[in-house]
């Protein structure tokens, strides 16, 4: 890959995105593929073509322990790459490349192009779609089936769960212990990679016309 300079430990868990996979995509080949088109198109935007190369290779550096550390990929990346001093831009494009926090450089923004390209591209991924759509499903009728729950999507891949609540039947102190509920079920019925963010929402409307 022509990176150099990157401490051992890295390289160690770098080396463990072999063993790894999203969707029957090898997490490590998809690093390197990140890597080379986010590096392509850092060319021809003038963006800096090194550090989108380098980001390309550590985007996904949270999923070496995102089973060993509570958080979600991005939240473990960028706490790893923080811990050994690594270039702000690239702690940025690890931790908001899924942007769930803004992006700070336009570097992030590349590598979110390139990690969608490598994931979507023809043959890339070997994930039944049947079964994926079964899991999706799966995983909103469980979070339905809660009292006070009106609606349920499930979002990026199964990773994260919307939850919609009826606002005159669940307070906002009821909401908060419904979310915790609703993340037991998850984990006690449902077979999932990673981690599951389970948001919920409480709102009221009032709507009045003048004429």
């Amino acid at each position: 890959m022509n990176i150099t300079g990157f401490p051992d430990e890295i390289v160690s868990l770098i080396g463990k995105l072999r063993f790894r996979t999203s969707y029957g995509q090898n997490i490590l080949k998809h690093s390197q593929e990140v890597a080379y088109i986010a590096e392509s198109i850092a060319k021809q935007v003038g963006a800096d073509p090194q550090i989108a190369l380098q980001g390309g290779m550590l985007h996904d550096i949270g999923k070496a322990l995102d089973h060993d550390i509570e958080g979600t990929h991005p939240e473990i990346g960028g706490k790893i790459l923080r811990k050994y001093g690594f270039d702000e831009r690239l702690i940025n494009l690890t931790e908001a490349h899924h942007g769930a926090i803004p992006a700070t450089c336009i570097e992030t923004g590349i590598i979110m192009i390139a990690d969608a390209i490598s994931a979507v591209r023809p043959g890339a991924r070997r994930a039944n779609v049947e079964e994926y759509i079964k899991r999706m499903k799966d995983m909103e009728n469980l979070v339905t089936s809660f009292a006070g729950v009106e609606k349920a999507y499930a979002l990026s891949a199964g990773r994260e769960v919307r939850v919609f609540v009826d606002a005159k039947k669940i307070s906002d102190l009821e909401a908060e212990k419904l979310a915790r509920e609703i993340a037991v079920g998850i984990q006690d019925n449902l077979q999932y990679p990673g981690e599951v963010k389970v948001m919920v929402s409480r709102e009221n409307r009032y709507i009045e016309y003048a004429r």
